[in-house]
C-alpha cells in the first residue's frame, strides 16, 4: 500500500514485464518491422471491497485492462515511447476507471551498449480531460486531435513524417 496524503491509503496493483511487439520508432526498419517493448504498470485502486468480500465482482479487473493494453500496443504504430505510454495510461485510467497509473515502457536493444531505453510516466483521468479555452469555454483543437497523430510542441506534424 502507498500513503497518498496523510490519512488516505491507496492500494496498488502491479503488472510487470508485459512483453509485446509493435511498430515503434522513426527509422525505416522500425516502421517496417515490429520491435519488442516491455511494459510495467502500477495502478492505484481500492482493494478494500474485494479484500472484505473475497469476490472478483468487487475487484478491479486487471485481466480485462491488460487485454485492452495488449490489443492497443500490438496494433499501434507510434513514433515514440512517450506516445505509446500515454495510450496505455489512457486505457487504464479512462477506459478501465483506475484513479492513477504509472506506466513504464522500455525498448530493449534500441541503443547500442544499453540494455533498454525507456520512459516512465504517471497519469490520472484529469490528464485526459478535454482542453478548454478559458475565455470562451470552447474545447481547444489540441484536445480533438486523433490519438497518435505526430506532434511537435503540441502542433500537428502530419507532413514530413516517415510513413
Amino acid at each position: 500500500m502507498k500513503k497518498a496524503g496523510r490519512d488516505r491509503i491507496v492500494d496498488l496493483i502491479e503488472i510487470e514485464g508485459l512483453r509485446l511487439r509493435c511498430v515503434i520508432g522513426c527509422r525505416d526498419e522500425e516502421r517496417r518491422d515490429r520491435s519488442d517493448v516491455v511494459i510495467d504498470m502500477t495502478i492505484a485502486t481500492s482493494a478494500k471491497a474485494a479484500g472484505a468480500s473475497d469476490s472478483l465482482a468487487d475487484a478491479w479487473d486487471y485481466r480485462a485492462a491488460t487485454k485492452a493494453v495488449i490489443a492497443e500496443v500490438e496494433s499501434s504504430r507510434c513514433y515514440t515511447v512517450e506516445a505509446l505510454a500515454t495510450r496505455i495510461a489512457r486505457i487504464v485510467v479512462c477506459d478501465r476507471g483506475a484513479s492513477w497509473v504509472r506506466v513504464k515502457v522500455r525498448k530493449p536493444g534500441a541503443l547500442r551498449f544499453a540494455d533498454n531505453v525507456g520512459l516512465t510516466l504517471e497519469r490520472t483521468p484529469a490528464d485526459f480531460a478535454p482542453a478548454v479555452l478559458p475565455a470562451a469555454g470552447i474545447p481547444s483543437a489540441a484536445g480533438m486531435l486523433p490519438a497518435g497523430m505526430p506532434q511537435v510542441n503540441g502542433v500537428p506534424a502530419a507532413t514530413g513524417m516517415p510513413s
